[in-house]
């Protein structure tokens, strides 16, 4: 059964369609309910106990959909440069490679998935230049490389925390 945090995190994905319009209002209203979702699904989840493993890769699973499908089509409007696009995204570069290094290192099942402060920063970031980008705002190269130092933030983050175990079913 679909729990209604869950249904929040999938609503984003028919948001993202709608930066196939190129009205400004439109996507700017896309942008905004996206975060307004963001912030209630994991609420909701948290305050009716229905914290699930599923719900925890869902969220961010929409939050990058919603953010790559809104960048691909501002650079294939020419709103937005490859590299200034591969910036914003840098910090699921880095979550790639710290995954390679619990897979290489054979410490995936030690590691449980859920989120962390720099990923939560760079998400807002996302959303927030995106509804600069919506109207018509140019940025300076400096704020596309803040988000490879959030990136690079995250990725520290990630070496820096303890070991979550998840119980096996013997300690349940």
């Amino acid at each position: 059964m679909l729990s209604l945090s869950n249904a929040l995190s999938l609503l984003r994905a028919p948001l993202a369609l709608l930066f196939l319009v190129e009205k400004p209002y439109l996507r700017l209203v896309a942008i905004l309910l996206a975060m307004l979702t963001d912030s209630i699904d994991g609420y909701l989840a948290r305050r009716s106990r229905s914290v699930t493993q599923f719900g925890a890769i869902l969220d961010p699973a929409m939050d990058k959909f919603f953010v790559f499908f809104a960048l691909g089509v501002l650079v294939m409007e020419g709103q937005l440069l490859p590299w200034q696009a591969c910036a914003m995204i840098s910090r699921d570069f880095f979550l790639c490679f710290f995954a390679i290094y619990l897979a290489i290192a054979g410490k995936w099942q030690d590691y449980e998935c859920r989120s962390i402060r720099w990923g939560k920063i760079t998400t807002a970031l996302q959303f927030f230049v995106l509804i600069g980008l919506s109207l018509d705002t140019m940025f300076s190269p400096y704020v596309y490389i803040v988000f490879i130092i959030s990136g690079c933030l995250a990725f520290i983050e990630l070496c820096l925390l303890k070991k979550i175990r998840k119980p096996s079913l013997d300690q349940a």
